[in-house]
């Protein structure tokens, strides 16, 4: 089947649903009008009914699985079959921007609007999916949901995860009403399209409308330990200090050059850093961080990690420091698969938009569910590269071209049965 460019999404009910979502934004806002919706509370459960009201006023079925999951089914005319899914997460940040991952699952929604309002009907269902908690920002980690449903996580260990106040994720469940009955992971979808905003500078610096997903970054994150010795900053000789600080100040030097080295797709820097005795005139005798690398290739992470650790070792032994080094966080590089790849860039041709082959430098639910059905992403430019962040900005035409993209590469997944416009959908 050939990509129809009479068939598109209505833009200006698409932006009209960004409307629904600055209404969804109003639920939970956050300190400059963002939105503060993490996930489980009471701003969360706001969220969910008012999707879940969506949903059923466009004739779609809606489950939640035990882990909180929504999954709302546009039955197709064989229902027997894996339905194709489009998924995405409407909770937050705690000051986070009005389109990360919400409008992944409004443009889902605008998909289905566009099927039904032109009699179009799929033989596969489509299955709208809400992840529970992809951001981790009240209970970590990231993406806690979604791979309880990829088997990387087992509900329980989910469940027992706490808050800053020692609330425990299954109560909260529980408490807002969305411990469904629905047992996680038994659900077997077809294929799985995430649509999202690249939440980097790329697409918007090249000029282009879309970004074609083909790996997720694998991630490690390093804490580091060094310890020297306290002393007055005026009174000791320079070659007689044991200076943590300095050897954090090099070692993130190093971090840097490693990345550098790797180009173009590592990254690599120093976050988290904690120093003591943090004290204007006293050098400092102790200094924890964590240091963060991301690259697409495994065995070239393992690399960087072992050209990090022998250099940050020769530091520590030069300056008379003793060091620890502790991998505490890690994600194995994600490659999506290329079939799905291969659809939305066809697609995206077809429809005459440009774009690029991209790598999310961040972890989304599609990483997980990947290792479960063929999944890919589909990325749009926002300003300056800019989420996680209130003033994170769009334009209706990138909103629109990705929910375009998005349509036809879920039709095309799902297969036509039926159509009500002809003229719409041309068989080859």
């Amino acid at each position: 089947m050939k990509t129809s460019a009479n068939l598109r999404i209505n833009g200006t009910r698409l932006w009209q649903s960004l409307e629904d979502l600055e209404d969804m934004a109003r639920v939970g806002p956050g300190v400059r009008g963002g939105c503060n919706r993490q996930a489980l509370t009471d701003e969360d459960k706001q969220g969910r009914d008012l999707f879940l009201s969506w949903c059923e006023a466009e004739g779609m079925s809606v489950s939640v699985d035990t882990m909180g999951n929504m999954f709302a089914t546009l039955t197709g005319s064989e229902p027997e079959l894996d339905a194709v899914a489009i998924g995405s997460h409407l909770d937050t940040q705690p000051t986070g921007g009005r389109y990360d991952g919400l409008l992944g699952v409004l443009a889902g929604l605008e998909v289905v609007r566009a099927l039904r309002e032109r009699g179009i009907r799929t033989r596969r269902s489509i299955t709208l999916v809400n992840w529970t908690n992809e951001e981790g920002t009240r209970f970590p980690p990231a993406m806690v949901s979604s791979g309880v449903f990829a088997g990387v996580h087992t509900q329980e260990w989910a469940y027992q995860i706490k808050d800053s106040r020692g609330i425990t994720f299954g109560a909260e469940l529980e408490r807002i009403g969305y411990m469904g009955t629905e047992s996680v992971g038994q659900r077997r979808f077809h294929a799985m399209f995430e649509y999202y905003i690249e939440q980097g500078p790329i697409l918007e610096a090249g000029n282009r409308d879309i970004g074609v997903v083909t790996h997720g970054q694998g991630l490690r994150w390093i804490e580091v330990a060094l310890t020297g010795k306290e002393a007055h900053t005026g009174s000791t000789p320079m070659n007689m200090r044991a200076n943590a600080g300095l050897g954090m100040a090099q070692i993130t030097s190093t971090v840097h050059q490693v990345a550098m080295d790797h180009q173009p797709d590592a990254v690599g820097a120093v976050g988290h850093v904690e120093i003591f005795p943090n004290s204007r005139n006293v050098i400092p005798g102790q200094c924890i961080f964590t240091i963060d690398i991301r690259l697409p290739d495994q065995a070239t992470l393992d690399a960087m990690t072992a050209r990090i650790e022998d250099e940050a070792g020769a530091i520590a032994a030069t300056l008379g420091l003793t060091i620890e080094m502790e991998t505490v966080g890690y994600f194995a590089p994600v490659t999506f698969d290329p079939d799905c790849v291969n659809l939305v860039r066809s697609v995206t041709e077809e429809l005459g938009l440009s774009h690029q082959d991209i790598i999310s430098g961040v972890g989304h639910d599609a990483c997980w569910v990947n290792r479960v059905p063929p999944t890919t992403m589909i990325m749009y430019p926002c300003v300056d590269g800019l989420s996680h962040n209130e003033d994170e900005r769009i334009t209706l035409e990138w909103a629109a071209a990705g929910n375009d993209v998005l349509l036809h590469s879920v039709i095309r997944m799902a297969e036509v049965s039926h159509q009500g416009h002809a003229a719409e959908l041309k068989q080859e």
